[in-house]
């Protein structure tokens, strides 16, 4: 009993909702009927929020690697290479937690929805100008070109991310909320 007593399950637990989440969206980075769009860029900020230690974002980014390599076997029409290109990737979402855990003591949420959008933004940027200029699908773009096409990407990236985590301010409000009103109903 003491094993346990000791052993904190609550980043267990939400790492493991993290986990869930990550591996229904992670397809598809648009919304289909058969998908939802990827929410990876919100849960990293939310697991900043949530998760303090480095172990959690390290296993976040392999379990997301590991995701894009099966679905990579399994589907070939989904053409994400992993290569140069793909690091990009890897550092907006480590901007992404970088956020999360600057932000994770706010209680305002103008501050919440602007740094979350200035680091969506920043993610949004790194990660399709790393793609558009090193992974080698492009080979003769330009860095304007590079640019203009990215910014094709930015309104649904941009309001899926932000959808999805004023969708986790919604409901961490209302779970406070109701955990409130229980402790003061037992008062």
């Amino acid at each position: 009993m003491t094993l346990f007593k000791n052993f904190d399950l609550k980043p267990i637990s939400t790492f493991s909702l993290l986990f869930l989440l990550m591996a229904l969206t992670r397809g598809s980075h648009l919304l289909t009927s058969v998908s939802l769009p990827d929410a990876s860029f919100a849960l990293f900020l939310i697991g900043g929020l949530l998760l303090k230690e480095p172990k959690w974002f390290i296993s976040l980014i392999a379990f997301s690697v590991v995701i894009d390599f099966v679905t990579l076997s399994m589907n070939t029409i989904y053409q994400i290479p992993i290569n140069l290109g793909y690091l990009g990737l890897l550092v907006s979402y480590g901007i992404m937690w970088f956020f999360g855990s600057r932000i994770a003591n706010t209680k305002s949420f103008l501050s919440f929805v602007t740094f979350s959008g200035i680091a969506t933004l920043i993610a949004f940027l790194i990660s399709t100008q790393t793609y558009n200029l090193l992974s080698g699908t492009f080979p003769n773009i330009t860095i304007k070109e590079s640019i203009q096409t990215g910014w094709e990407y930015l309104p649904q990236s941009f309001i899926y991310t932000m959808s999805y985590l004023m969708a986790y301010w919604g409901i961490q409000l209302l779970f406070k909320r109701h955990f409130v009103s229980q402790k003061a109903t037992a008062l």
